[in-house]
């Protein structure tokens, strides 16, 4: 089940109008706080900068969604990187464009025009993916069955019904293996490891997690 899109990886971006350069940081993000850290973190590295204009959209619902100007007219800068990113249908996810003023004012269609660019510029970079309800179970298995299993593991968690990946093997007197499927393909694939390991294998958990699937 999808809970909401969002973007891959932190990353920056930029581009240069009017001789103002602007640098777009995003980083996706669970939490408010873990929003307001990314913002001060990015103003620190950027205290010499002429602005750095913060957004966030956080929750499954987008329910908190903030921005400041800095300093830019009210209006042109935080508040269209909200509406961007809410009507990109993307959450969780914070920016900080950072720009260093070239000396050719913008007028306020330019601003908007060019916070926005930046803004998408970075979304872009980062790629934006499903954050989806998953089946994460650990299995135990004698060796013997490990390379049965590894061989019908998948890349990715889009494959098709029943396919799952290998999200990790400890490896001791037996092997602990992790695996992520669907979560509606979840008591399939447990079936799968119990007639695969002839009831020899032993599932250690198996609990729905959240997780980015493409």
């Amino acid at each position: 089940m999808e809970r909401y899109r969002t973007i891959r990886e932190e990353v920056s971006a930029e581009q240069t109008i009017e001789r103002s350069r602007f640098i777009a940081h995003a980083c996706p993000v669970a939490t408010r706080e873990e929003a307001e850290a990314f913002i001060a973190r990015i103003r620190g590295e950027y205290r010499d900068a002429t602005h750095n204009v913060p957004a966030m959209v956080i929750g499954e619902k987008q329910q908190i969604q903030w921005a400041s100007d800095d300093g830019e007219p009210q209006g042109t800068s935080g508040a269209p990187m909200v509406q961007l990113m809410v009507g990109e249908g993307l959450t969780n996810l914070v920016i900080v464009v950072t720009r260093y003023f070239g000396g050719i004012k913008l007028g306020t269609g330019g601003l908007v025009r060019a916070y926005t660019s930046s803004a998408r510029l970075a979304i872009e970079a980062a790629g934006i993916c499903r954050v989806c309800d998953v089946r994460q179970i650990r299995v135990r298995v004698d060796y013997t069955f490990y390379e049965r299993i590894r061989k019908k593991g998948e890349d990715t968690l889009t494959c098709g019904e029943g396919s799952f990946v290998i999200d990790g093997a400890e490896y001791g007197e037996k092997v602990t293996m992790t695996l992520l499927t669907q979560e509606e393909y979840g008591d399939q694939v447990e079936k799968m490891l119990i007639n695969l390991t002839a009831g020899k294998g032993e599932i250690l958990e198996s609990e729905t997690v959240q997780r980015p699937v493409d």
